[in-house]
């Protein structure tokens, strides 16, 4: 398992989307420094880490966590998860409690027969013949046509380009097949779940039903923003975020 981290201070571990390496959170990580240092991880699968062709799930990745913070010998920290790094976090704070401080669900979803599954338009425009043309799709669904027009390059969010094929096959089948419904009760840390309000992507109906599911949690929708909230309206989540974790370990 390869890893990254950066920054001094109290641990927030970031967790990428589906069949990304740590790079989703280059354009935002450098926000949490100054309160907290960051660890990244890339996946199984993505980056410079292995890639078995083996199944993969988010119960799998969840553990790949923990012995990342075996190694580095980080007893609790943060987590912060988006889509399914989002999933993967669930796991996490469900199934390891003790070793979760505060906990913030970005653009995801409990995943199952109760969650809200994207719409066939969305199927059938991520479908479309030819990797320019999903790959567009994916870019109108992550970010809003105002800020790609100002934004034309880099974007770290459309997955990692040198995956294997098994790997990304994995990484969809693991997405797919999370089902955290009966957990979400068990997670005790203070969470934060965050959504964009025009996310199609994971549609932004998730969100309530996190929020309802784990005990004491907070919700906040983000007006106008889409899939990549945490980038494009870095301005205002970014610190959203940090305040929480702040006052989430307050007595």
């Amino acid at each position: 398992m390869a890893y990254q981290l950066q920054g001094r201070g109290t641990p927030l571990v970031l967790l990428a989307g589906q069949a990304n390496n740590h790079h989703w959170w280059d354009a935002v990580r450098a926000d949490f420094h100054p309160a907290r240092s960051t660890l990244t991880l890339d996946y199984r699968g993505t980056g410079a880490s292995d890639k078995p062709d083996t199944p993969y799930s988010t119960e799998l990745f969840a553990r790949d966590v923990i012995a990342v913070l075996d190694e580095l010998g980080i007893d609790r920290a943060d987590v912060y998860g988006t889509s399914m790094g989002g999933r993967v976090a669930q796991q996490l704070a469900a199934r390891h409690p003790d070793r979760v401080g505060a906990l913030v669900l970005g653009c995801t979803s409990p995943g199952g027969p109760h969650g809200v599954e994207r719409g066939d338009d969305v199927r059938r425009a991520l479908a479309r013949s030819g990797p320019g043309a999903t790959r567009q799709a994916l870019l109108e669904l992550m970010y809003t046509p105002r800020w790609l027009s100002s934004h034309p390059v880099p974007h770290h969010t459309l997955g990692d380009p040198a995956m294997p094929a098994h790997a990304r096959r994995h990484h969809r089948v693991a997405s797919d097949r999370h089902d955290a419904w009966d957990l979400l009760p068990e997670i005790g840390a203070p969470t934060l779940v965050v959504h964009g309000t025009d996310d199609l992507l994971n549609p932004t109906a998730n969100a309530p039903l996190l929020a309802d599911r784990i005990p004491g949690a907070r919700l906040h929708l983000v007006p106008h923003a889409r899939h990549a909230y945490f980038e494009e309206f870095r301005a205002r989540t970014g610190p959203l975020v940090l305040d929480f974790l702040t006052t989430a370990h307050k007595p």
